[in-house]
């Protein structure tokens, strides 16, 4: 299973935003953001986080990508 965050990033640029800025601004560390630039699962406590700070739902920063077999 993969994620994109694909939505997040662009959200960042929308807000004119860095990611530096969005780990300051949850208190999330740079490993989970390199697992999100990876398409890895991350928790749902920190999408939360980002929800709240950014004013947005989950759905507005993750897609699932289904992996064809």
């Amino acid at each position: 299973m993969t994620y994109s965050y694909n939505k997040l990033w662009k959200l960042l640029i929308d807000k004119n935003m860095l990611k530096k800025d969005l780990m300051a601004l949850t208190k999330i560390n740079s490993s989970t953001i390199a697992k999100m630039g990876r398409g890895e699962a991350v928790s749902l406590d920190v999408l939360g986080r980002i929800c709240e700070k950014l004013d947005c739902n989950i759905s507005d920063l993750v897609d699932f990508v289904k992996n064809e077999e």
